[in-house]
């Protein structure tokens, strides 16, 4: 048995994927110390894994301390949160033995922990896997967008942060790639390779599993009896930071008068009651069993966050992308260039736009052949299982 470090401070998008994980790794033996914060501690601690924490609102007041209208400015701000992070860690497993860690490939300083602490490193992936190269080209692309006294102000402060992480910690950051995508000997990804945008780059440190399914461990009101026979349309935009009031009203308005049984999902910030009227055909709430949802679902109209896209893929159901953040344009993307669905913009989108799309792509039979074909291959990827395979192997490379 070894003893294995587990920080990911992370999301529902970068938790999530990670529970499979860890019961997999808790059922062959191993003893799993799991930072995170307090909002997720009794869902990893149903997994038999050993829940520390850190604190959440200081976190995230340090990740949006460094700006978000760039991604140089979000690379800042996780450089913010290195100072709420790592010594929370070390005070918190002072005097313990850890064999490996397994880090989060954003959120939680897993590099640099890692390097502080000398451990063999696995990169937990919850998006698309990012070479230096490519993150490079991407950067360069998106900087060209930021005015030059802006951009010059932002690399100012990233070479402060830098200087003081190296002064504090000893850890020396070469580039924004380290900060923003925690490279690592080996990085679990949870989607396939054929779904990897430049698939060829990648070499064999990444390992596409596929996406990591596996019991939630989160209750629910939903009865699935409502939807089985019914094929439902399934719209949801994520569960946690979404406000879209306009666009929920706007669903009612695409489908409210159609013969299609609408699931909708309106997360935690959208109060029912301001929803108005809600039509016949709809089944609101503020979370849904997702998975068990889009087992039945002809059509899924999502955000694109990577968890959702991979889930649709996995169980075959063709997409209508409607990014907002975040990664979630690039994904949107390789759904629309691999023929799984189309892509739609939020800000002009109309009710007579979306029945026309679903309308398009439910009567298309090459969405329907395209994710047919991917759900075959998602459902071979081994997921959580082949992740823990991956870590195993991983462990008798480095004799642990």
């Amino acid at each position: 048995m070894a003893r294995v470090l587990f920080i990911n401070a992370g999301s529902e998008g970068h938790i999530n994927p990670t529970i499979g994980v860890v019961q997999e790794l808790i059922s062959r033996g191993e003893e799993v110390v799991y930072f995170t914060i307090e909002a997720f501690r009794e869902r990893i601690e149903r997994t038999g894994a050993t829940v520390r924490t850190i604190d959440g609102e200081k976190f995230i007041e340090a990740f949006l301390s460094g700006g978000r209208n760039y991604l140089l400015e979000r690379i800042n701000g996780l450089l913010h949160t290195v100072d709420i992070v790592i010594p929370s860690v070390l005070e918190q497993i002072k005097g313990e033995h850890f064999d490996y860690i397994i880090h989060d490939s954003m959120f939680g300083c897993g590099r640099m922990l890692a390097q502080i602490l000398k451990l063999p490193a696995i990169n937990s992936c919850t998006s698309f896997g990012q070479t230096k190269a490519s993150f490079d080209k991407m950067l360069e692309q998106l900087s060209k967008e930021i005015p030059p006294e802006i951009g010059k102000r932002i690399h100012d402060e990233f070479q402060r942060l830098t200087v003081m992480v190296k002064e504090k910690y000893d850890v020396e950051i070469h580039s924004a790639y380290e900060v923003f995508c925690n490279p690592a000997p080996l990085s679990i990804v949870y989607t396939t390779r054929e779904f990897q945008p430049f698939k060829e780059a990648f070499d064999q440190t990444y390992k596409f599993v596929g996406p990591s399914i596996s019991s939630r461990l989160k209750q629910d009101n939903f009865d699935l009896a409502d939807i089985k026979g019914k094929s439902p349309l399934y719209i949801s935009l994520g569960t946690v930071f979404n406000r879209s009031l306009d666009f929920y009203k706007l669903c009612f308005e695409a489908f409210g008068s159609s013969d299609h049984t609408v699931v909708m999902s309106v997360g935690q910030q959208t109060p029912l009651i301001e929803l108005g009227e809600i039509p016949q055909n709809f089944i609101v709430k503020k979370y849904v069993p997702q998975t068990e949802v889009l087992k039945y679902t002809k059509l899924f109209i999502t955000h694109g966050g990577m968890n959702s896209t991979n889930e649709g893929l996995y169980h075959g159901v063709p997409l209508i992308v409607i990014p907002q953040s975040a990664d979630q344009p690039m994904i949107a993307g390789q759904v629309a260039n691999i023929g799984a669905g189309i892509t739609l913009q939020m800000q002009s989108l109309t009710a007579n736009q979306l029945r026309e799309a679903a309308d398009h792509v439910l009567n298309d039979p090459t969405f329907h052949n395209t994710v047919s074909n991917l759900k075959e291959s998602f459902q071979k990827s081994g997921g959580y299982h082949q992740a823990v395979d991956e870590i195993f192997e991983f462990k008798r490379q480095y004799d642990i």
